[in-house]
């Protein structure tokens, strides 16, 4: 491959041609503009606004070594460029490009089961319940997306939240090893043993320090029936609603039980979506009866394979709709006030009704609870960048704004930012006259909006930075593609 490497390198500095051009005439996978492949993987984003973003071409590398030689390549050029896994991140730039080259790793695909480990080698290209769905005759699971449809690579990255998270951690916690291309093009593998800082790092730092063309990870049990889906519940039962998350909070009463409580408000839409699972046939009586008690006014639920629940979570990952995210990190001591939710809540359906007209809004938060559970077992399996404290609860709070319109952009964006900075002023209101304690609030990278601040947040912030400047001194992935990006 050294050859062919350096006659792209000969290609691009001896004549005019672009980058698109001399991977097409090398023999790799190129996709154009107006070509089906193409605009299919143009159009294969979450948020329609992606869409609006056109690469002067796509490159699908087949191996690691293919995506050593366009890393490489680009290493010769000023062109930016963007890595697309799954498509779910909305924040323009981030898996999409404006011009220039467009990596995607649809073609690194690969689920390969050791039975001898009880461990599964998968590429960024796959999606959760594909992944899933290859694991299932193994009686083995992986912690990754709780929506099926979600990509691999970018989820892993800024750590993963798993419906087995409360059991066994971050689904960061659960590799063994990266396989990683780094800025000048080398391959490198990353472990607990090799390139160990970088493998740190690597547990919720997203792609600051190079592309991660596999993981292992260490698979668990998945040989019985599971019990989940969604509970609807009217949209007038808020403070009831607000006080059974309090109390499966404060009182987490199983580590095989797990939800996510979602509101939904739109003009013609004012409803409470409840995810819930629970790692077992049936659970056990009690675990959510705070929620039943409130009488769901409809329900799906699947008892059997871990795949169909996940897939069951598709039918909310819309197309072709406009959306931002954004998040923040609420810590809940024992015995706190209702009043805190409530005042996030009504804040929250405040900044909602003011774009409420703009066309085809839905407006939506989600909490989710981040039991001491996730931290305890992602310490005991050698940590990670978020460093949450094993000794206290969080919810983890996610908005999303959807429209139609790009016209709307502005409006909605000027919104969301209106949000995530109102919620970060409530929470420190709280902390400031006593109702909440003053502890570590990381944010999570996969749930918040690109104007806030990552890296800030975290106290490990100056261990990944030094991790950055040894495997990218030059600051490559910080200036040539669009992320959560550390200075």
């Amino acid at each position: 491959m050294a050859s062919l490497v350096t006659s792209l390198v000969n290609a691009l500095t001896g004549n005019a041609d672009s980058l698109c051009s001399v991977l097409a005439d090398h023999g790799y996978q190129v996709q154009y503009p107006l070509s089906l492949s193409y605009t299919h993987d143009l159009t294969n984003y979450w948020s329609a606004a992606c869409w609006d973003l056109h690469p002067e071409c796509m490159v699908v590398p087949k191996n690691v070594q293919e995506m050593s030689d366009v890393i490489t390549a680009l290493g010769y050029t000023q062109d930016q460029f963007a890595v697309k896994s799954g498509g779910h991140s909305p924040n323009l730039g981030f898996s999409s490009t404006q011009g220039g080259l467009l990596i995607v790793t649809k073609n690194l695909d690969q689920v390969v089961y050791d039975p001898s480990t009880q461990t599964a080698v998968i590429g960024p290209g796959q999606k959760w319940e594909d992944v899933q769905g290859k694991l299932e005759v193994t009686g083995r699971a992986v912690l990754g997306g709780r929506l099926g449809g979600v990509g691999v690579g970018g989820l892993l990255l800024g750590g993963g939240l798993s419906y087995l998270s409360p059991q066994y951690g971050w689904a960061a916690n659960n590799i063994l090893n990266y396989e990683v291309v780094l800025a000048n093009g080398t391959i490198v593998n990353a472990n607990a043993n090799e390139n160990s800082d970088l493998f740190a790092a690597l547990k919720g730092g997203g792609s600051s320090f190079g592309i991660v063309t596999s993981y292992t990870v260490q698979t668990r049990p998945m040989d019985h029936p599971v019990w989940g889906g969604n509970y609807i519940f009217s949209g007038v039962d808020t403070a009831k609603m607000l006080a059974a998350l309090q109390d499966f909070v404060e009182y987490y009463p199983d580590e095989k039980a797990s939800i996510i409580l979602t509101r939904e408000h739109a003009p013609a839409l004012d409803i409470w979506v409840m995810f819930l699972f629970y790692d077992g046939e049936k659970p056990p009586a009690g675990i959510f009866d705070n929620f039943t008690a409130l009488n769901p006014v409809d329900q799906t639920r699947t008892y059997d394979r871990y795949t169909d629940l996940l897939k069951n979570g598709d039918k909310y990952i819309i197309h072709g709709s406009r959306y931002s995210v954004a998040g923040e990190t609420l810590p809940v001591p024992k015995g706190m006030s209702p009043e805190v939710l409530q005042s996030i809540f009504d804040f929250w359906l405040d900044v909602n009704n003011e774009v409420l007209l703009e066309t085809g809004m839905v407006g939506s938060i989600a909490f989710q609870p981040f039991p001491r559970s996730i931290a305890q077992k992602a310490l005991e399996l050698g940590g990670d960048l978020l460093d949450f404290p094993p000794d206290q609860d969080y919810i983890l709070i996610q908005i999303t704004l959807q429209w139609i319109l790009g016209l709307s952009d502005a409006r909605m964006h000027d919104a969301t930012q209106k949000l995530f900075k109102g919620f970060g002023r409530l929470i420190k209101e709280y902390i400031a006259n006593g109702t909440l304690p003053d502890v570590y609030r990381p944010l999570y990278m996969n749930d918040i909006d690109a104007g806030q601040e990552y890296w800030s947040r975290l106290r490990t912030r100056d261990r990944a930075l030094q991790t950055r400047l040894k495997y990218d001194p030059a600051g490559f992935f910080q200036t040539r593609t669009s992320g959560f990006r550390l200075p």
